[in-house]
């Protein structure tokens, strides 16, 4: 038998939005199939069964109000895990939820740094940000940016040198997964402690990195992961660290190489990875779109950008998710933010808060509307979990200021507070073939909580700035 999933389609819940001032809707929800049934037609029940079983049914209510009475209920004894438990963190007042949510990220902190760092002076086996030991220096920045303890910072300090010898023949050149990310990242903490040698170190280090002739475009191994790289240093530690000059240098290539794929694709924009034309945040498109509206375009790049992400709005699934790739356009299962919805709304977002265009506002609402009834994941991390998917919902919050979606970054906070544990050691959610790593694993799950305490000032970590 198949599984049925109570959603509503991307167009019916678009219209709830419409009009301004944007305001909170309690209508009941229509039940539907996701995949819709024009999709349904051209899938396989495999596939269905597929999607089905990569996420949790989401059986959270569309708003909980806040309560005063919700602290001392919740003190009371009741299960964690349990529907009531979930319910009194709901209803809790977001002061009281922001403290128990940072209690539980400092204890997940804790336990990172002595899974991935342990003793001082060890050596570092991964020292990516992605699935390494940058990782765990980038959690301790962001807990030192929110509790201002400086043993954080000066631990951050210590990992990123281990980092940065580990790293000193990569040819990698990305913030994700390359030198780039360690020596940007060096550079800032450096800044915070001080250290003005170390700072230029880092600094002359990242000048020193060379892009390949033969690198890809895309955001985890490509050159709109070195561009993010340059945007970061600009931004906290000075604009024109990195010159404009150098950076449009790079930028003339990602957009040669897009042009000359994009004319045989009724795309402005188009490029491979691996000899597939992905469409996802970490290898594709939309994560080399959501780069490029950070910098400086002319007038034809930006127009380029527009009509790419236009062309994808107008080739997405019927059920408001999109596809992985030109080659995967029939089957609708990622709702991840490396694949599908959640990173293309991330970039939605930012188009709609740039270019003033209505049109990426709704596609932005379409798509976190699938996130919210297809991205409770069974797994935790930030590139294809819980935590990540959060982050569709702090977007659109910071973008509209509407109730709602805080609510449901709340929401999918919550259920990770409540059950992530009990649901990871019972074998029900994925922690992550890295289960300690920043993407991948527990770490996600801290940064999250962390930047639920200031959601106007979140971002998805190493995407958003």
């Amino acid at each position: 038998m198949h599984a049925t999933l109570a959603c509503t389609s991307h167009v019916q819940r678009r219209d709830a939005f419409r009009g301004e001032p944007w305001r909170f809707t309690s209508q009941p929800l229509p039940h539907c199939l996701l995949p819709s049934l024009e999709l349904r037609q051209n899938c396989s029940l495999n596939e269905e069964e597929k999607m089905a079983d990569r996420f949790f049914p989401n059986t959270m209510p569309d708003f909980v109000a806040e309560t005063a009475t919700a602290v001392e209920e919740e003190e009371a004894t009741v299960a964690q895990g349990s529907e009531d438990s979930l319910m009194k963190l709901l209803s809790m007042p977001y002061a009281t939820l922001s403290e128990r949510l940072k209690r539980a990220a400092l204890d997940v902190k804790e336990s990172l740094v002595i899974e991935t760092w342990g003793l001082p002076g060890q050596r570092v086996e991964d020292y990516t940000l992605y699935t390494g030991t940058l990782g765990t220096a980038f959690l301790l920045f962001k807990s030192y940016q929110v509790t201002n303890n400086k043993n954080d910072l000066h631990l951050c300090s210590e990992i990123v040198k281990a980092c940065d010898s580990a790293s000193s023949y990569s040819r990698d050149v990305t913030f994700i997964c390359g030198r780039a990310g360690i020596c940007a990242l060096g550079a800032v903490v450096a800044k915070h402690t001080g250290n003005d040698q170390l700072l230029n170190y880092y600094l002359n280090q990242f000048k020193e990195i060379k892009l390949p002739k033969d690198i890809p475009n895309e955001l985890l191994y490509g050159r709109a992961g070195f561009l993010w790289a340059c945007l970061y240093l600009n931004k906290h530690v000075g604009e024109g660290t990195i010159p404009s000059t150098y950076i449009g240098t790079v930028v003339n290539e990602i957009m040669k190489e897009g042009r000359t794929l994009g004319v045989k694709r009724r795309c402005p924009l188009m490029f491979e990875w691996y000899g597939e034309k992905s469409w996802g945040a970490a290898h594709g498109l939309v994560g080399i779109m959501h780069v490029l509206m950070h910098l400086k375009l002319i007038p034809d790049e930006v127009e380029d950008v527009k009509g790419t992400l236009k062309y994808m709005i107008k080739n997405r699934f019927p059920s408001g998710n999109y596809p992985s790739s030109e080659e995967d356009s029939k089957r609708d299962v990622l709702v991840h933010w490396c694949h599908g919805a959640p990173g293309m709304t991330l970039a939605l977002v930012k188009a709609a808060e740039l270019f003033g265009d209505k049109e990426f506002l709704e596609a932005a609402v379409d798509a976190a509307e699938v996130v919210w009834n297809c991205g409770l994941l069974r797994r935790v991390g930030i590139c294809h979990g819980i935590s990540g998917n959060a982050y569709v919902f702090l977007s659109l919050y910071r973008l509209t200021g509407h109730a709602e979606f805080l609510y449901r970054a709340k929401a999918f906070a919550c259920f990770l507070l409540d059950r992530a544990h009990t649901l990871m050691s019972s074998g029900h959610m994925h922690g992550g073939d890295n289960p300690y790593s920043l993407f991948e694993g527990t770490g996600g799950m801290a940064y999250l909580f962390l930047d639920m305490i200031e959601p106007t000032s979140a971002g998805f970590p190493a995407y958003e700035l």
